[in-house]
């Protein structure tokens, strides 16, 4: 399994609108959910107000960075980077379950 954590900050939500009806096809087409898609955030921790915070799960890592070169989510970004600003972080590793310790 690998994520991918996403904060934004959209700067234009009439463009990001068309970004976010284009996005979800193409992580659906590389096996790609999305665990979070906006919602609030509260820092517990730190300093750390993001905008817009998104969470995706991917079957692999390599099934992430298919996704995120793909030319259909290149056509997305593309518009996403005329409208948001945004830190994506690939988290690759196995889950971990304490009772299998």
């Amino acid at each position: 399994m690998a994520l991918v954590v996403v904060e934004i900050t959209v700067t234009n939500p009439e463009m990001y609108k068309e970004y976010m009806l284009l996005a979800p096809p193409t992580i659906a087409k590389h096996k790609g959910r999305y665990l979070v898609r906006g919602g609030t955030t509260e820092a517990l921790e730190g300093v750390w107000k993001p905008q817009r915070f998104v969470v995706l799960e991917f079957p692999s890592a390599e099934a992430a960075k298919a996704w995120w070169s793909s030319p259909e989510y290149t056509r997305a970004r593309k518009i996403r980077e005329q409208c948001a600003t945004a830190r994506m972080l690939l988290v690759d590793g196995p889950s971990f379950d304490p009772s299998k310790e």
